[in-house]
């Protein structure tokens, strides 16, 4: 079985889907691994590290696509536009590709995958179990976005995170506010209190509270009717009274906050709108908002995706792709989900999208020329 590593061609990115760490791992199995040249130098991996590893190293996109059974990637396939060359079009039929798709927002490429009868899995629907921790690409990513969150509002701030004691007196800490106590949040909130801010944090999901006060952060909340949480453990959207109450929360706590790290979203939706234009005219001159459901819409009102923009006297950070920032450890983190998630598949050297299997079943997105995904298969009927 030949398993292809492709350079990444999304606009700024810079991760690559295996590192030569898990290469030497997959060769060792017995796979043969081909990987395009240049793929992993943007993390920090070069080509010479890789044939260290025992993989192959082939400069043509094209050849590496056509001679690949399994192709592993972080991107969904898109066109080159230096090349001309559309990766869907050069998978082979009959092929196997892992990636992050996202097919609830990409239906038109889900349809031209089962077109094609490329046997696609989606590795950003790895169910929340126990079992799937180890290839829970979303926890992995979203902890790096959370981190870096952080370090990108701090030097955005015109002002120091902790509190200090110096000869010209006592510097106040700064208060940190996030919105959102998934795992990106979680993280927000930990890098927040490691830097010695003052950390609130609201979530929907009163379950969260115990997690955020764990980390030395305020839980604020509302009193909810209504269960706020999927089976999956994800946050799901609210009735329009309920969301009315959470922007008050929300309101009343922006005024006070320096800084305000967003990062609520919903699987398969655009990201619920928790700041308003109004509610940041009402904060700090010199405050601070970074949005990191900037890629789903962005949770607030004047986020503009992959800019930095000053909006009455607020700085807006609107992050496109907040893990490729930190690409080295990113493509460790992703290398070991998806290498991981693939040797689950493999039966006698053969990959076996085997239905009984809860997080293949979850994952499976088009197989023999069919769409198979549930929530998709949910919403077209």
């Amino acid at each position: 079985m030949i398993v292809a590593v492709p350079k990444e061609i999304a606009p700024g990115e810079r991760r690559v889907a295996v590192v030569p760490e898990t290469v030497a791992r997959l060769v060792k199995s017995g796979t043969e691994v081909v990987v395009q040249a240049g793929a992993g130098l943007a993390a920090g991996y070069r080509d010479g590290d890789y044939e260290q590893a025992g993989a192959r190293v082939v400069a043509d996109a094209a050849a590496l696509y056509g001679s690949a059974d399994v192709v592993l990637k972080i991107e969904k396939p898109r066109r080159n536009e230096e090349t001309g060359q559309d990766e869907l079009e050069l998978l082979k039929p009959g092929s196997v590709l892992i990636a992050m798709l996202d097919p609830l927002r990409n239906e038109d490429l889900v349809r031209r995958l089962a077109e094609r009868h490329i046997t696609s899995f989606s590795m950003d629907a790895i169910p929340r179990i126990t079992r799937a921790q180890s290839m829970d690409v979303l926890s992995s990513q979203a902890s790096i976005a959370g981190y870096k969150a952080v370090l990108l509002a701090a030097n955005a701030l015109p002002r120091l995170f902790p509190m200090m004691t110096t000869a010209a007196g006592t510097i106040r800490p700064a208060k940190v506010f996030v919105l959102g106590a998934g795992v990106a949040g979680l993280q927000a909130i930990a890098t927040a209190k490691r830097l010695g801010a003052v950390v609130e944090a609201f979530d929907v999901r009163a379950v969260t509270k115990e997690q955020v006060e764990s980390l030395g952060a305020r839980f604020v909340h509302i009193d909810l009717e209504e269960d706020a949480e999927t089976a999956g453990g994800y946050a799901k959207e609210v009735s329009e009274e309920t969301h009315r109450r959470e922007q008050e929360l929300i309101h009343r706590h922006a005024r006070e906050a320096d800084v305000i790290i967003t990062t609520a979203q919903i699987p398969g939706k655009p990201a619920p709108r928790l700041i308003t234009e109004a509610m940041v005219k009402d904060m700090k001159e010199g405050s601070v908002i970074v949005d990191v459901a900037a890629p789903t819409g962005g949770n607030c009102e004047l986020t503009e995706l992959g800019r930095d923009v000053v909006k009455h006297g607020v700085t807006i950070i609107g992050p496109a792709n907040l893990p490729a920032m930190v690409p080295y450890h990113a493509s460790q983190m992703y290398s070991r989900n998806i290498v991981t998630f693939f040797e689950t598949l493999v039966k006698d050297g053969k990959v076996v999208t085997d239905l009984a299997d809860e997080v293949v079943k979850s994952c499976l997105v088009t197989d023999g020329g069919r769409v198979v995904f549930p929530p998709l298969q949910a919403k077209n009927g």
